[in-house]
């Protein structure tokens, strides 16, 4: 970690085995001593570990975390925060629920940032994304997207390089979502 100025890891890492759950908290101890922004993806995968497991584990990791990536799906399973009155799948979303899973995640962790993705599912390949960044008891949403989607994969991932890198180069937490 020497020169860096972050480190992020997904939830998908500490599922792979109890020895990367290990390495995963050592990092995060790293970092923290050396004055390293710290930030991770819940990203739970039913099929690498039970929400028992995540949950355990990602309670401890949480706590280096300075910003937290998460979905409505992700704060439920792993941690059992759940947006009030939103069903992703009936294409609505209530910005007050999101609002209330960050807090409840800030409240917990400590998290400086809280980052969360919002995805109507209007079909198989049409949603309206969009997100909410949550810091300092303020909530910043970004414009609606109409998205076809194509292929699934690298869309979380996208999202959270970009939130970085605008965090990193300071930009306000509005133009940063």
């Amino acid at each position: 970690l020497d020169g860096a100025d972050w480190f992020h890891f997904t939830g998908i890492t500490p599922a792979l085995s109890p020895n990367v759950v290990d390495i995963c908290l050592e990092a995060c101890k790293k970092a923290k001593e050396m004055g390293v922004k710290i930030s991770c993806d819940l990203n739970y995968r039913g099929k690498l570990w039970t929400r028992e497991e995540a949950n355990k584990a990602m309670t401890e990791l949480c706590k280096y975390v300075d910003v937290c990536i998460a979905n409505e799906e992700d704060a439920a399973d792993v941690f059992g925060i759940h947006a009030a009155n939103t069903d992703v799948y009936a294409g609505e979303v209530n910005h007050e629920g999101y609002k209330d899973v960050a807090k409840q995640l800030v409240s917990r962790f400590g998290c400086e940032y809280v980052a969360i993705t919002l995805r109507e599912s209007l079909s198989a390949n049409d949603n309206n994304w969009s997100a909410m960044l949550y810091t300092g008891g303020e909530a910043y949403f970004s414009k609606k997207y109409a998205v076809h989607i194509v292929d699934r994969v690298g869309g979380g991932d996208s999202f959270g390089g970009g939130l970085i890198y605008s965090l990193l180069n300071n930009y306000s937490a509005q133009e940063t979502i």
